[in-house]
């Protein structure tokens, strides 16, 4: 009888390791899942990357835009009505009645011939008024995007006759004589290397130059 309880005993002893044992095995593995499951959790790489923005700071090139605007620090609506020339021909179609408000050069040029500047011309803009407003610029300089000229040209030539009505010559000089045949001709911050003549009195009345301007030869009506 002693040893049938003893047995049963033992038995009982052995079903309850077991079951002791299972749980602790299914408590690991659930701790195990968990671990794993979170683990695997890691967006630092979803992050956008926006390093390649900085391209878009060359999609604008504004170096050669002063050559179309004027003194007074507005700029004009001549986009398509500004020419930039570096050769004879170019320049002489641009001084024409069929060329452009504004002609700008960028060099030193010799034109071994007459120059006629032909053709009334609109800057594009509006006067008090509500009128165009009429204006004819020769540019004899570059300039960068802040409006600093940075360099200044000469044009030689044996004359230059100004027939367009408020036109100037700005920022270079004009190495040669010129004929005055319009009104309110005017320089700014320009020179004349040679005579100035002038159609008419009136002609020459309505004529203006800053202080930084200059001609080195006579200032008179042509006779």
């Amino acid at each position: 009888m002693k040893f049938k309880i003893l047995f049963l005993t033992l038995l009982l002893f052995t079903a309850l390791l077991a079951g002791c044992g299972k749980k602790n095995d299914t408590t690991g593995q659930t701790t195990d899942t968990s671990t794993t499951d979170t683990s695997t959790t890691d967006t630092s790489t979803d992050t956008t990357d926006t390093s390649n923005t900085t391209d878009t700071s060359n999609t604008t090139d504004t170096s050669n835009t002063a050559d179309t605007t004027d003194t007074t620090g507005d700029t004009a609506d001549v986009v398509t009505t500004a020419s930039i020339v570096n050769t004879e021909d170019a320049f002489m179609k641009a001084i024409s009645k069929d060329g452009t408000w504004i002609i700008a050069i960028l060099k030193d040029m010799t034109i071994n011939k007459d120059l006629t500047l032909d053709g009334e011309f609109k800057n594009g803009k509006k006067d008090d008024n509500g009128k165009d407003i009429i204006q004819r610029k020769l540019a004899f300089y570059s300039q960068d995007e802040n409006r600093n000229i940075t360099a200044r040209y000469t044009l030689t030539a044996p004359k230059l006759t100004i027939n367009s009505p408020m036109a100037s010559i700005q920022h270079g000089t004009f190495k040669g004589d010129v004929y005055v045949s319009a009104n309110n001709f005017e320089l700014i911050d320009a020179t004349i290397d040679g005579n100035l003549y002038f159609d008419s009195k009136d002609l020459q009345d309505t004529f203006k130059m800053d202080d930084a301007s200059k001609v080195t030869g006579k200032q008179e009506l042509k006779k």
